[in-house]
This record gives C-alpha cells, structure tokens and sequence, in this order.
C-alpha cells in the first residue's frame, strides 16, 4: 500500500487501514523542509504512526535527520538486518580488526579525505595511498610530478600527516614507479619511469609494477583490508592496470580465507565492479557518505540514535 503523504491525516488513514500482512510504503519524507532539519513536532508526527522504529538505510546514517535521528529517540529503535550487516562488517575492518591492517586510500585531492587520512594513520598498519592525492605526497617530499594532479598547497598538510604517519609506526606506501602520459584519455601513449623521472610535460596516471608489487607484499602479509579509492584512472585503459591488480590480489585472498577485505565509496565500488570482483570481498558497503564519515572515525547520529 501506499500513502500521499508521510504525516498527517493520509497518513495515519492509511495505517489503520491496514490488514495483517500488509505493508505501507509512506510518501518521500524529503518533501518535508523539516525531515533535514530534525524538526521535534516532525519527528512526533511521524512516530505517532507505528510502535516501533527499524532503521535499515545504514547510507543516511551519517544525517541526524527527523526520519533518520529524531524518530529513534521517540520510539522504541533498532538497527535493521543491512545495516546490522554494515554495523558488522566496519567493526571487523577497522573497529577490532585482526592486525596487520592495510588500508587503501585514493582519490584526486587530499583535501577531500583529511580527516580520513589522519584517522587512519593511528588505527592501521599500512597505508595505500594512490590516485591524485599521492602526487600531492610526492610533492610533498619534493618529487617533481609534472602536469599531475596536484594540490600543491597541502604540502604542508601532507607532510604532518606522514610525521603523524611515523610517530604512529604506520608505513605510508606511495609509488615507486609511475605510468604517465601527454595526454588524458583512453590508450594515450604512455611509458612507466620511476618516480623519481617524472617528465615535465608529462602527467601521472597510475602506478608502476614495482608499486603494485609492494603493495602486494603488504597485502599478503595482512589480515584485514579497507579500501575507499582507486590507484589511478581504471576508466581508462591502460591505467586501469595497477587498480586491478590489487583488486585481483585481494580477491585472491579473500577466496583464500587469508584476508578480510571491506570497501566502500562511489569510485571504490565502480572499479570492484569493472574488474569482474563485486563477489570476491567480504563486504562491499552500499554507503557513500556514511561509510566515509564512518572511516574518517565520526560519529553517525542515525546509529549513535539506535543506541540511546
């Protein structure tokens, strides 16, 4: 069944019209300015509808909205069966996790995933860090890095966060070797250099062989991976390449009952998906804020409701 709307005289008409067995789906909660404003007197007019409140969207856990937050604490609350799997798979990946840990992190700028990064350097073993947010590292240790994608301002940014890095006894893995090419789109002639050789007129846009190879190493030596970004352009072949590899690699162990691996993000799933793998990690997370917020070590206001 279905109702016009998701308050009020329809809605409540709706609900004592219903038979046992049945479901009502109620109207978008968003047409509502005061569902994202945590309005009280909305979150009363929704709870006045059922007796128990089942929170099953772990993607809008990160909103303390009416419908998400304010609902939970008028009624009696509990997390749903995906977002209990969710709940589950994120404590195993970063909550308590079997040690030693890699996380993957990649992405075009690190001013986008600061907190993340500086969360996990004191939570994980080693850290990945690939895409156009390791150019910004490179940079930062005073590699040239061409025409790359870089944000040279974070410089110094970066560098507190592999002093943060060290002091945590967390081993950074940035390339060693980088594939780079004239131009940006698919097959451009491109060549692999160390990282170190980066031509002027040139732009990175994946990592090398003897990168992959050391993340390799890191990842059969792990027990537990997390993963939110790719290590190059894997929409464009070539520089799918060095993405994929690990992709296969995780896989590999994964299959092998050596590794517990748990990804999430836009970019993230994309490219599990392209590299034939959407059935080879422990857990994939249909989240994109939440799970980067959840990452990053916040607190998500729709779980922290469940709990109160």
């Amino acid at each position: 069944k279905f109702a016009a709307d998701c308050i009020g005289a329809p809605a409540k008409q709706a609900v004592a019209a219903l038979a046992p067995g049945e479901v009502l789906l109620l109207e978008n909660t968003r047409f509502h300015k005061e569902e994202t404003e945590n309005d009280p007197a909305f979150a009363a007019a929704l709870a006045a509808l059922g007796d128990v409140y089942v929170n099953d969207a772990f993607s809008a856990a990160h909103r303390a909205h009416a419908s998400t937050e304010g609902i939970a604490r008028l009624l009696p609350s509990c997390a749903g069966r995906l977002m209990q799997a969710e709940l589950s798979a994120l404590e195993k990946a970063l909550g308590e996790p079997e040690r030693p840990v890699v996380a993957v992190v990649g992405g075009a700028k690190v001013s986008t995933k600061l907190d993340l990064l500086g969360n996990l350097v004191g939570k994980v073993d080693h850290l990945v860090i690939g895409g156009g947010m390791a150019n910004t590292f490179l940079a930062a240790q005073g590699v040239d890095v061409g025409k790359s994608l870089c944000e040279h301002d974070m410089a110094d940014t970066a560098r507190e966060i592999l002093e943060k890095a060290a002091e945590a006894k967390c081993e950074i893995i940035l390339p060693v070797d980088i594939v780079v090419a004239r131009e940006f789109k698919e097959n451009a002639a491109h060549e692999v250099v160390p990282v170190s050789d980066c031509p002027a007129d040139a732009m990175i846009l994946d990592a090398g062989p003897e990168t992959v190879a050391l993340i390799k190493t890191a990842l059969n030596g792990a027990k537990t991976v997390v993963m939110n970004g790719p290590l190059g352009v894997f929409e464009m072949k070539p520089f799918e390449a060095a993405t994929f590899a690990m992709l296969d690699e995780i896989a590999r162990l994964t299959n092998a009952g050596q590794l517990v691996s748990v990804a999430g993000g836009g970019d993230t799933v994309a490219a599990i998906n392209a590299s034939n793998h959407g059935a080879d990690f422990s857990y994939i997370s249909t989240a994109g804020g939440a799970f980067l917020e959840w990452m990053e070590g916040k607190v998500l206001p729709g779980v922290a409701a469940l709990g109160g």
